[in-house]
């Protein structure tokens, strides 16, 4: 392994300007070290060197930057050159490579593979991250693959921040040494990898121990009946009712004429 200072700047990461304009953050190595050899532990690569990342996200995104190439540097764990996108490559894929393998991949490409795969090849885990994960999926994740399924909350800003398996607890811990505090209503990372204070644009509720729940994203907040909630959070109690496959909250554009803009579902509940 090459030997690079922790100071040197390797890598210029952009917000998705999913609200706004993209903005470039500089990484700098030793950050980017401290965050993936957190993620390495969780993952039990540092104890298990033999085992293969295959990735569904690209490395040029920064969760796949990060649990792909960068663990496996840093952990001594082997990781797949490709990107399997569809659900017949992901197999294909998994298939040719000898166990233990660990399949990185976002909700979407999960909930793809899970409806149009019969067998899955055996995993040692899943992680999963880039967007809200449902009660239901997680389950039927690890009930078919039989591995545990973890799922990782970040942003491009700080990196992967915290991990939970969300088959077993709604709380995050966060990676090593890493803070999440909530300071004038708004909540913070510090500590760890993040090399300066950073704003998050999510609600979070901090618990015992430093870790926190996650209620969504902050420009999704809707406020009922005098209570504020958003529309991620008001989705996962949706998800998480036995016989809803999947469902979204949606807030019309359309302002009746009594001004106030009520909440709508949408819900594939066959049953």
């Amino acid at each position: 392994m090459p030997g690079i200072d922790s100071q040197q700047g390797c890598a210029i990461v952009f917000t998705s300007g999913s609200t706004g304009r993209p903005e470039p953050h500089a990484k700098r190595w030793g950050a980017l070290v401290r965050n993936v050899v957190g993620e390495a532990a969780r993952l039990d690569l540092l104890a298990h060197q033999d085992r293969v990342v295959v990735a569904t996200v690209p490395p040029q995104h920064m969760y796949g930057f990060e649990s792909s190439v960068l663990v496996a540097m840093q952990s001594g764990a082997s990781f797949d050159a490709g990107r399997p996108f569809y659900p017949a490559d992901i197999c294909a894929t998994l298939a040719r490579i000898d166990a233990p393998r660990v399949l990185v991949t976002t909700p979407f490409h999960l909930r793809t593979l899970l409806a149009e795969v019969a067998l899955l090849p055996q995993l040692e885990m899943i992680v999963c991250a880039t967007a809200p994960l449902s009660p239901q999926l997680a389950r039927e994740a690890e009930l078919r693959s039989g591995a545990p399924l973890l799922e990782i909350y970040g942003c491009t800003e700080t990196g992967q921040l915290a991990t939970r398996r969300s088959t077993r607890t709604s709380e995050w811990e966060p990676l090593p040494d890493v803070r999440i505090e909530a300071r004038d209503g708004q909540a913070w990372a510090s500590g760890g990898h993040v090399e300066r204070a950073t704003p998050l644009s999510d609600i979070i509720e901090t618990t015992a121990g430093g870790r926190f729940v996650l209620h969504g994203r902050s420009a999704d907040v809707v406020n009922l009946a005098g209570k504020r909630s958003s529309l991620a959070y008001l989705g996962h109690q949706l998800n998480s009712i036995e016989g809803v496959e999947d469902g979204v909250f949606y807030l019309p554009d359309d302002v009746p004429d009594d001004g106030v803009a009520r909440l709508a579902a949408f819900v594939v509940a066959p049953a």
